[in-house]
């Protein structure tokens, strides 16, 4: 009996984030594709054992015990990391980008959201990161590389940041067969993406990709001692100091941060790390910058804040690109940190509420930069606009509409 989209969906509902239970679900599937495509009962209990649970307790033993894939950072292979946005219509002057993350679940809803992004035909896509389960080979596959996979290539450039799960698997999947599937596109040359991070540009924004991905996993008994804080590694720092150079006290344009992990987050774990790191970068300047990210699988806007010793930031997640959305409250105390959440009831599983899975489309025209927030029945739920001051680097907000229903209070 084939798998139904409400079965593939249960098998996200209440998804933890230890690497066993992932693997687990990872080999699960492997396991049940091997039934699928076999006619021998006798071959389909032998094989289990090989394919479900020895597979499971090596990748699993690799991944936990085994070498990381070697970090790449720039320059390689002559390429800096530092691209000029570019419309990919040469008559039109706005540039846009479609934004996703934790889109990667080959789910239907994920699908419906990658079908409507082609709709738009942005000239920039953005994978934020999470590749489920773990970010195999084959998951890599599925949702971006096979002919049938759904991701939407932007004329002008398709990027990926790594998320946890990536580096469930040493991040060996993503950095060998994923980056070299993503390309940016200068002029008339197309580069293969080099490492998990970037920056795009023009004469009046930047749109910084991080890497936290890599630093977001640990090692066993370790991580117990010292959790990970998915600081910028080294790398990392050395590229926006000395080749991005953000402290440049001259460069006023406006800076927009993309993660996959939460610099706020009203509803687990964020990381503060980060962000104090750009802003020692930023050499202490006042300035706001807008910060989105995904992991929190809903959208949220959150009031202008601060985290730690890092920056004023207009805050924004937006982890609803193919999971299930499951509906919840924060902490009580943790509300006033929210301006609005898409709280909004799409269907019941197994007696979850699940919400509204969708995107962020970017729209950058000189000066300014507006941001749609649509679900996935192409319903413009919150539509907000920056405009930077190119004499002081600051930058004035303006809602432009939103549903009632994302009110909060």
């Amino acid at each position: 009996m084939p798998e139904t989209s409400q079965d593939r969906t249960k098998k996200y509902l209440d998804l933890g984030h230890s690497e066993a239970e992932n693997h687990a679900k990872t080999q699960l599937e492997l396991y049940e594709k091997h039934v699928k495509d076999t006619s021998s009962v006798t071959n389909v209990i032998s094989e289990f054992f090989k394919t479900n649970l020895v597979g499971f307790a090596w990748h699993y033993i690799k991944s936990r015990f085994g070498p990381r894939h070697p970090y790449q950072s720039y320059p390689r292979n002559g390429d800096s990391g530092v691209y000029r946005l570019q419309s990919s219509v040469p008559s039109r002057n706005e540039i846009s980008l479609a934004l996703l993350s934790d889109w990667a679940s080959d789910t239907e809803e994920s699908d419906k959201v990658a079908h409507l992004v082609a709709r738009y035909a942005p000239d920039y896509t953005v994978h934020m990161g999470d590749i489920y389960f773990v970010g195999s080979p084959q998951e890599v596959e599925a949702n971006f590389t096979a002919p049938y996979a759904s991701w939407y290539y932007g004329a002008s450039g398709s990027l990926a940041l790594s998320g946890n799960h990536e580096m469930y698997s040493n991040g060996n999947a993503f950095f060998k067969h994923l980056l070299p599937a993503m390309y940016i596109q200068e002029g008339e040359v197309r580069k293969t993406q080099q490492a998990g991070f970037f920056c795009l540009e023009n004469e009046h924004w930047r749109i910084i990709g991080l890497d936290t991905g890599y630093t977001s996993v640990g090692r066993p008994f370790v991580e117990i001692i010292s959790p990970p804080d998915c600081h910028l590694k080294k790398e990392q720092i050395e590229w926006l100091r000395d080749v991005v150079k953000i402290g440049d006290p001259d460069d006023k344009r406006g800076l927009l941060f993309l993660s996959h992990h939460p610099y706020i987050s009203a509803f687990r774990e964020d990381y503060a790390k980060p962000g104090e790191q750009i802003q020692e970068l930023l050499k202490g300047a006042e300035r706001p910058v807008i910060w989105l990210w995904g992991h929190d699988h809903r959208l949220v806007i959150y009031n202008q804040g601060k985290n730690g010793n890092g920056p004023l930031a207009y805050g924004r997640c937006l982890g609803h690109g193919g999971l299930p959305v499951e509906i919840k409250m924060p902490d009580p105390n943790d509300l006033e940190r929210i301006g609005f959440y898409d709280r909004r009831v799409r269907t019941v599983v197994k007696r979850h509420a699940l919400g509204y899975n969708g995107f962020v489309r970017l729209l950058l025209d000189e000066q300014n930069l507006r941001a749609e927030y649509r679900d996935l029945e192409d319903t413009c739920v919150f539509e907000e606009s920056w405009t930077i001051n190119r004499q002081n680097g600051q930058l004035e907000w303006k809602i432009l509409q939103s549903i009632p229903e994302l009110a909060v209070r």
